[in-house]
C-alpha cells in the first residue's frame, strides 16, 4: 500500500472537512500513521505456492470467500480499518455466495474470463481463482498497489469505475478477450453502477453473467447518490424486469441502451445478509 492510497483511504474525508489548524495536525500525523500500519499491510502471496493446493478440492464457494478473508462469503475479519487495528474477529458477510453458485456451478471447469471490478484486497479474486481452476482472472481496482496475491492467470491493474475513459482505455481497449463473468463491486455510487454496466456489456461473451453488487445502495445511502438522482441502477433494472420499460439516464446514450436491450436474457435481483445483488445473463 502506498502512503498515497493510505491517505485517501484512511484521512481525505477528515482532511478535507477539516479547518486550517486540524488540516496541519493532520499532515504531521499521517506519515507517523503510516509507519507504524507498514508491517501489518498485507504482503503478496503467490496463489501458485504448494501449501494452498488443497483449496483446488474445496468445491464449496462460501467456504472458499470465508478462508480468504472475503464480505461476499458469511463471515470475515473487517479489512476496512486501519491494518494495525485489524482484529481476527469474524463479522457477518454479505452472503451472496449462494447466488453466486447458483450460477457457476455448471461452468467452473470451463477456460473462462472473469473480471472484478472492485478488487480492493483481492480476497475475492483468490477464491475465484481455486473455485475456477481453469479460469483467467481479471482484478481492477482504484488502489491497485492494495492488491494482495500474485499468479500467472491472475492480473491487477488500474481502473477507475467512475470515469467512462478509465473504463475504456484500461478494459475495453487494453484487454483483448471479452469476459465470461464481470462482477461489478466498485465505488456503488449511482453513476459507476450505471457506466459500468452499460459501457461493459459488450465486453460480456453471450451466455456470460454481469452481476452488480449492493445494487441497492444508491437508493439507501445519500453518499452514494448525493444529488438524490433518478433513475437508479436499481430502478432501471427492476421496471425493465416488472413492467419491461426501460427508463432513460443520462448516463446511458441510445446505442448502449439498443444493445443491452437486444442483447440482455435475463434479470434477477436477490437479497443478501444486508443488501441487494443483480445476475444479468447475456443472450
Amino acid at each position: 500500500m502506498k502512503l498515497s492510497t493510505f491517505y485517501k483511504l484512511f484521512y481525505r474525508h477528515r482532511f478535507k472537512k477539516a479547518n486550517l489548524f486540524l488540516k496541519f495536525y493532520l499532515i504531521l500525523i499521517i506519515y507517523f500513521k503510516y509507519l507504524i500500519n507498514l508491517p501489518f499491510i498485507p504482503k503478496k502471496t503467490n496463489l501458485e505456492n504448494e501449501k494452498f493446493k488443497f483449496l483446488f478440492k474445496k468445491k464449496d464457494l462460501t467456504e472458499l470467500f470465508d478462508y480468504f478473508n472475503s464480505d461476499k462469503g458469511d463471515f470475515f475479519e473487517n479489512q476496512y480499518t486501519h491494518p494495525i487495528k485489524r482484529s481476527k474477529k469474524k463479522i457477518k458477510g454479505h452472503g451472496y455466495s449462494k447466488f453466486y453458485e447458483k450460477y457457476f456451478d455448471e461452468i467452473k471447469d470451463k477456460n473462462i474470463n472473469i473480471i472484478e471490478i472492485g478488487s480492493f484486497y483481492g480476497n475475492a479474486s483468490a477464491a475465484l481463482f481455486f473455485y475456477f481452476k481453469n479460469a483467467k482472472l481479471f482484478a481492477a481496482d482504484i488502489f491497485p498497489d492494495l492488491f494482495s496475491y500474485k499468479s500467472s492467470r491472475l492480473k491487477n491493474f488500474y481502473v477507475d469505475s467512475s470515469n467512462e475513459n478509465s473504463i475504456k482505455k484500461n478494459i475495453i481497449q487494453q484487454i483483448e478477450n471479452n469476459f465470461d463473468i464481470i462482477i461489478e463491486d466498485a465505488g456503488h455510487y449511482l453513476k459507476d453502477q450505471i457506466i459500468s454496466l452499460f459501457l461493459l456489456f459488450k465486453k460480456l461473451n453471450h451466455g456470460g453473467l454481469f452481476i452488480i453488487e449492493e445494487l441497492d445502495f444508491p437508493n439507501k445511502r445519500k453518499d452514494m447518490n448525493f444529488n438524490n438522482e433518478k433513475p437508479t441502477l436499481r430502478d432501471i433494472l427492476f421496471n425493465l424486469k416488472q413492467k419491461n420499460v426501460f427508463l432513460d439516464s443520462d448516463y446511458v446514450n441510445e446505442k448502449d441502451k439498443k444493445y443491452f436491450l437486444e442483447n440482455v436474457e435475463s434479470i434477477e435481483i436477490f437479497k443478501g445478509n444486508f443488501n441487494e445483488i443483480a445476475i444479468i445473463k447475456k443472450r
